[in-house]
């Protein structure tokens, strides 16, 4: 298993040193999030002030952007990084897209599939010099002169890692990406009895097995006081969105996500961390010490994920201290 490191709250500017941070710790990847800042941005100064760590968006908005636009970030920064660039990429929901973005939004799933395919398309065209033709429905790319095509990468094409919960998105990934990135808003039976059965339809429409599939699992893991309240709120800011409600659904939490949308409309952030109980919190945080808390991550997803990425500094303590299976 590879334990990976990432960052939701950063600035450009400090994405390198934290990078590094991570490399010299001993983590094998350092991923950053989209949120307030453009995670490609910061990665190419992670990418130079790293040598080894692999580098990756977990994730970058899909449907903020257009195949073109990601294909070629995606090149440059596997140039940049020599190799250690993965491309993560998530639909976000709904509202963020058409009103934070003002970009298009239908069918996630099959949009989804179709933006990877195009990506797929036109680093092909780059990499064999063949004429790019892409026409789907959502996406159109038919145009690649000499004078904008890079030609091949040397260090081959990225990775691509897509994000899901729901079971169509989880499907896609099967079948068209070389990854998929659980999100943090999961639990051990969610993944097991509805995210590996979607990965394992795609990977059947594919004509594949999930042999050789990386499934990166980022969770919530906390060691004391502090971190177990920073996760309480964002399991109530999660639960409280109408695409995560399924995760509740199935542990008979439906209720739950509906109060927490109410307080959410009524913008009751502080009070709604409230609502996750000890037994809420069990199911989606793995809780340890810094001693103890690799153990309960490998005993929980040890036989799951390939790699994961848990919330916080698990190797704070001792950076010798590391999952081996």
């Amino acid at each position: 298993m590879k334990l990976d490191n990432s960052a939701v709250d950063y600035t450009p500017g400090e994405a390198g040193a934290i990078a590094k941070r991570a490399e010299d710790r001993g983590y094998d990847g350092f991923w950053l999030a989209e949120t307030k800042h453009d995670p490609f941005l910061a990665l190419a100064g992670a990418a130079a002030a790293t040598e080894r760590v692999e580098l990756g968006t977990a994730i970058a908005v899909a449907f903020a952007r257009n195949p073109m636009t990601v294909a070629t970030t995606a090149n440059d920064l596997r140039l940049l990084s020599a190799g250690r660039f993965n491309l993560g990429l998530g639909s976000q929901v709904e509202a963020h897209i058409t009103k934070r973005f003002a970009m298009p939004w239908s069918k996630p799933a099959a949009r989804m599939r179709e933006f990877v395919l195009a990506i797929r398309a036109i680093w092909h065209a780059w990499e064999t010099g063949e004429r790019l033709a892409f026409r789907g429905e959502f996406y159109k790319h038919t145009l690649m002169t000499p004078f904008f095509d890079p030609g091949p990468n040397p260090h081959g094409t990225a990775p691509i890692y897509l994000a899901g919960v729901g079971g169509l998105m989880t499907e896609v990934a099967g079948e068209v990406a070389d990854g998929f990135l659980c999100h943090n808003f999961t639990t051990e039976r969610y993944l097991r009895e509805v995210t590996l059965p979607a990965l394992e339809r795609g990977r059947a429409k594919a004509g594949k097995t999930l042999e050789g599939f990386e499934i990166s699992g980022p969770v919530f893991a906390a060691t004391n006081d502090e971190e177990i309240a920073d996760v309480k709120r964002q399991i109530a800011f999660y639960g409280s969105t109408p695409a995560y409600k399924p995760v509740l659904d199935l542990h008979g939490w439906g209720a739950l996500h509906e109060e927490l949308h109410r307080m959410s409309r009524r913008q009751q952030w502080a009070e709604m961390s409230e609502l996750i109980t000890d037994e809420v919190l069990a199911e989606f945080c793995v809780l340890g010490t810094a001693e103890t808390v690799t153990d309960a991550l490998l005993a929980r997803y040890g036989d799951v994920v390939t790699r994961i990425s848990p919330s916080g500094d698990v190797l704070q303590k001792d950076p010798a201290q590391r999952p081996e299976k």
